[in-house]
């Protein structure tokens, strides 16, 4: 039987398929449990959910949406589809309330080392790093360039340096340490954030990427070298990508107005687009041409790629079936097929109205979802199921993540994508908690 939180408590990590709940919030829950396993301990952070849950209904509310400037700058391939053929654009009308649906990344890890960075207000966001045993207090990042956050992620190998989504561009911070600052663009009003105590790290706004008529930014999503940074707004016909280096970005349109999300893959040579219509975009990077799809179960909600990048797994908003995009060959091909994945136990136990959010772990054998809607006692809980590739996709509920607080629901989670010791669950709750699960399921790491 699935394992199920008892009201009053809250989950502090999965053993071999058993969710251990407690009934306080302490550390003490986790000594007793993972980290006589693991050796560490992932303390639980306190924000102002109050304050990030007004930024969530100002995104219901919406307002007007702007056009779009073509600003300059083409990179090498991508010169060859950004032309007049296709200015197909759209725009979402006013009041519109689908970006609150839309599974904004505000929870991230970095891919190396054992920080997370989560959103923590409409402007500011929280880093903790818990390879400093020292440092318990999250180091705060705000500049009066960081407005109305939507979305966070970590550049790969490139040290300590977080991209931050927001109104009128992206935020780009890096880790200063002591005797090695960090190089700020010129041009760029350079702002230091808070100084870890015990480390001496101090965050430093080294570059801002301005969006075209100060739109705010939604989506963000690194290639895996870390060169290039794919951002859209939910307000323009266009997503960017941006020579990070250069400070460059040029806009790709092809009728990708109320752009939802976009996921770069694993690889680095497909790439995800979605708007808000219920169309979606599989781009294959080496000539960056592109195969459209079109849903019948309403717009992408989230998406995420299985660790090969040859899969990529896809929610919707008015379906309680995922979708599993495989590519029939290898790249550049976009010859691919859509599969769906049942998930009867959101029907049955939970009486769901839909899936909200949902995270895969880099191993690929662990899949959290939230739902919205359905039976009191299930709701604002995350769904956890063990994933079997054969190379179909099949998922088994393992159980119910519950959080700390009255009435919690999940705001946003991500796995730690290079956790040796298996799947690092963290998640951000409406209770002011962003609290860290390891999942535990491996025989050779029990005693």
């Amino acid at each position: 039987m699935p394992s199920f939180p008892p009201p009053g408590s809250f989950t502090v990590c999965e053993i071999n398929r058993d969710l251990i709940t407690h009934q306080s919030l302490s550390d003490d829950a986790a000594k007793e449990t993972y980290a006589k396993i693991l050796g560490t301990v992932f303390s639980p952070v306190q924000f102002q959910s109050d304050l990030l849950l007004v930024n969530e209904r100002g995104s219901r509310d919406g307002e007007g949406n702007g056009g779009l400037r073509v600003s300059g700058g083409l990179l090498g391939e991508l010169r060859s589809i950004v032309g007049d053929s296709f200015k197909q654009w759209f725009s979402l009308p006013a009041g519109n309330n689908s970006l609150a649906q839309i599974d904004l990344q505000g929870v991230s890890w970095h891919p190396h080392k054992h920080i997370l960075a989560f959103i923590a207000g409409p402007n500011q966001v929280f880093i903790r790093d818990y390879e400093d045993s020292d440092g318990k207090d999250p180091c705060i990042l705000t500049s009066d360039s960081q407005r109305d956050v939507k979305a966070i992620g970590w550049r790969p190998n490139c040290g300590r340096t977080l991209s931050v989504a927001c109104k009128g561009g992206i935020c780009i911070w890096s880790a200063s340490y002591p005797g090695n600052a960090a190089s700020v663009r010129s041009g760029v009003a350079s702002f230091v954030g808070s100084l870890s105590r015990s480390s001496g790290v101090r965050w430093t706004l080294v570059d801002f990427l301005r969006s075209p008529n100060d739109e705010l930014v939604s989506s963000l999503s690194w290639s895996p070298d870390g060169r290039y940074l794919a951002s859209a707004s939910h307000e323009s016909s266009s997503f960017t990508i941006w020579d990070v280096a250069q400070g460059v970005g040029t806009p790709i349109r092809r009728g990708l107005g109320g752009i939802s999300l976009l996921k770069w893959s694993p690889v680095g040579d497909y790439f995800f687009t979605a708007k808000f219509d219920g169309t979606f975009y599989l781009w294959e990077t080496n000539t960056w041409t592109s195969e459209r799809w079109t849903s019948s179960g309403g717009f992408v909600t989230g998406a995420t790629w299985d660790p090969d990048g040859r899969m990529i797994l896809i929610a919707f908003a008015e379906s309680l079936t995922l979708g599993s995009i495989h590519f029939a060959s290898r790249p550049p091909s976009l010859d691919a097929h859509l599969l769906p994945i049942e998930l009867p136990e959101i029907v049955s136990l939970t009486g769901s109205h839909g899936i909200e959010k949902i995270a895969w772990d880099a191993s690929g054998e662990r899949l959290a979802l939230s739902y919205k809607g359905g039976d009191e006692a299930y709701s604002g809980l995350i769904s956890i199921y063990d994933v079997r590739r054969t190379p179909l996709v099949l998922a088994s509920l393992v159980g119910f993540i519950r959080g700390p607080g009255e009435n919690p629901k999940p705001l946003s989670f991500s796995f730690h994508n290079k956790f040796k010791q298996g799947p690092l669950l963290s998640v951000c709750w409406s209770s002011g908690w962003c609290c860290t699960y390891p999942l535990i399921f491996r025989s050779h790491l029990l005693p």
